[in-house]
């Protein structure tokens, strides 16, 4: 089950690099990692994606790649994290096979749906708020979409919100039934990456 703080890399913003953010997020407990290097070469995505792994198996924690579909066989990963302008669903699956994790960004009731009816692992609601990080996230959908997709989908899909969240706003998006969220410039950014995922994970005890 995803659920708690769901960690992404992102090694531009960053201090620490990816290996020690990896680090620190397992240890404070986190229960899957999704690498994503949008920049970087191919054997440079390979060999973090690799490293990144032994760290999370370590562990029992889930490893997924963003996008990249050769990067995650390469390396044996758990799965990968697919967009709506990435390769369709169906030829994911088919390609990575059933026992593959394979996670969907959403920006609408009718994606998720959609996503839903392939047999979609989880979803990702991006972007809940405005972001910086992500050039391309689109226009913010708001914790309005959340509502909808838990209450349409019965809670039959686990739901990750992504996308200008922070410690002011979190209380909100898990309020309204987010199983998951990640909260990239609020970690990688700080001095004490574990310290500021366990702030976050705090947030879920309490609901």
């Amino acid at each position: 089950m995803i659920s708690g703080y769901y960690f992404i890399t992102d090694e531009k913003l960053s201090k620490a690099g990816n290996v020690s953010d990896v680090k620190n997020a397992v240890s404070a407990g986190v229960k899957i990692v999704q690498y994503r290097n949008k920049c970087g070469s191919t054997k440079e995505m390979y060999d973090d994606a690799v490293k990144l792994k032994e760290i999370c198996r370590k562990k029992n924690v889930i490893f997924i790649i963003n996008d990249r579909m050769d990067i995650a066989i390469a390396s044996d990963s758990d799965g990968v994290h697919i967009g709506q302008d990435d390769m369709p669903y169906s030829v994911a699956r088919k390609i990575l096979g059933k026992n593959k994790i394979i996670g969907v960004t959403v920006h609408s009731l009718k994606e998720a749906e959609t996503a839903l009816k392939q047999d979609a692992d989880y979803l990702g609601v991006s972007p809940v708020f405005s972001t910086d990080t992500k050039n391309d996230a689109g226009k913010p959908c708001g914790i309005s979409l959340i509502k909808k997709i838990k209450s349409r989908l019965c809670g039959t899909i686990p739901v990750v919100a992504i996308g200008g969240i922070n410690l002011s706003n979190a209380g909100e998006v898990i309020a309204v039934g987010a199983d998951a969220l990640c909260a990239i410039s609020a970690t990688v950014t700080k001095n004490d990456v574990k310290k500021e995922i366990e702030k976050f994970q705090k947030l879920f005890l309490l609901r």
